[in-house]
């Protein structure tokens, strides 16, 4: 294969401008919380900075390992994938939180495994559909084999249990059928007894059904079910044109839970105002134009279909993500990628950019 190509820069400067706006949110957010809590306000500015730093190590790893590499192993990481989701059920190395168990304790730090899965599962079916790409207009040999692999996923990640993050896994599969050519006809087939699927889950949990219920008039119990979409609206709205300023967020001592996490882009809209969160979508927006553009010009089926299964991963996690911060769908944990606190999902996000950075050396394109 010819030399190597430079790496998207744009891409990589953008992904630079996420984190570091991430880690300046991270902190502006938590600072309060973090203080009377545990007596460090900058505990989770330090703890972000820390998995800043190994997923650019892991990122600079990645981006000069030779992606070719992951389709000889894309069985044997899709096992590790599926075994790490099995371990937060072992008892001392478990970590449960809230009422659900999908951390692991290692080394005084917690590790979500269903990071590591979700790209397990991207890395699995764009090798598998490279070996089946002939036959991915099939129902029965080229959809019904992703579903299957899909469907075991979900099951162990729903055991935890995080629907939110079942539902994006399974929505990234179908992506990458798409991309590989699979019958419309087909994938649309499958969105009544999907639906019917997710009705059916809602409910079947009370939590699930009440979420759903309040989302549609979240001021019917705005005390309780409605509570976090109520706050969020709050902050979003009173930023206006150009925020309260950084640091200034009211909304953060103690009004949204964990504010740090899921719902930092509400305090971002308090604190930047519109302007702040427009600029953070316009660079999500950016990085995810690089990404289809890498996907389109790669040079080989498999890592097109790898490189849309990560650019799919982390458009799908940015939509639910602001949506349910604007109240445009029921709440749901799900991180805000590169921004959000959480060593799992940074570390492994980076990773995946990594990967895509491969992919960008290996096209014709001029990236500057």
């Amino acid at each position: 294969m010819g030399k190597d190509n430079a790496v998207d820069f744009t891409l990589l400067f953008t992904v630079l401008l996420l984190v570091i706006i991430g880690i300046i949110m991270v902190f502006s957010s938590s600072s309060a919380s973090a203080y009377y809590k545990i007596g460090d306000s900058y505990y989770y500015l330090k703890r972000q900075m820390l998995w800043a730093i190994l997923g650019f190590i892991s990122m600079f790893i990645l981006s000069n390992f030779n992606y070719e590499g992951y389709e000889r192993l894309s069985k044997q990481i899709l096992v590790a994938g599926l075994l790490s989701l099995l371990t937060v059920f072992i008892p001392g190395l478990g970590v449960t939180l809230n009422g659900a168990t999908r951390w692991i304790a290692i080394a005084g730090s917690t590790i979500q495994p269903s990071e590591f899965a979700k790209l397990a599962v991207i890395i699995y079916t764009a090798s598998a559909l490279n070996r089946k790409k002939d036959e991915v207009r099939s129902f029965s040999r080229g959809i019904v084999p992703f579903l299957i692999v899909a469907g075991i996923v979900f099951g162990l990640i729903m055991l935890q249990p995080d629907f939110s993050t079942g539902i994006s896994i399974v929505a990234i599969v179908l992506v990458m059928l798409f991309v590989a050519g699979a019958n419309i006809g087909h994938l649309l087939g499958l969105t009544v007894p999907g639906l019917a699927a997710i009705i059916l889950l809602i409910v079947s949990e009370p939590y699930r059904l009440i979420r759903w219920t309040s989302f549609i008039d979240p001021f019917q119990d705005p005390q309780r079910s409605g509570y976090q979409a109520i706050q969020s609206l709050y902050a979003l709205g009173s930023g206006g044109l150009f925020g309260l300023g950084l640091g200034r967020s009211r909304q953060k001592f103690f009004y949204i839970p964990l504010p740090q996490n899921d719902f930092i882009f509400s305090i971002i809209g308090e604190e930047l105002g519109f302007i702040g969160t427009v600029t953070v979508v316009f660079l999500f927006m950016l990085l995810i134009w690089r990404g289809i553009r890498i996907a389109i010009h790669a040079p080989d089926f498999f890592s097109s279909v790898l490189a849309s299964g990560i650019v799919a991963m982390i458009a799908i996690q940015v939509i639910m993500n602001i949506a349910v911060v604007t109240s445009s769908m029921p709440v749901t944990g799900i991180p805000l990628p590169l921004i959000s606190a959480g060593g799992s999902s940074l570390l492994f996000t980076l990773s995946s950019i990594g990967i895509l950075l491969n992919i960008s050396k290996r096209t014709s394109l001029n990236w500057s």
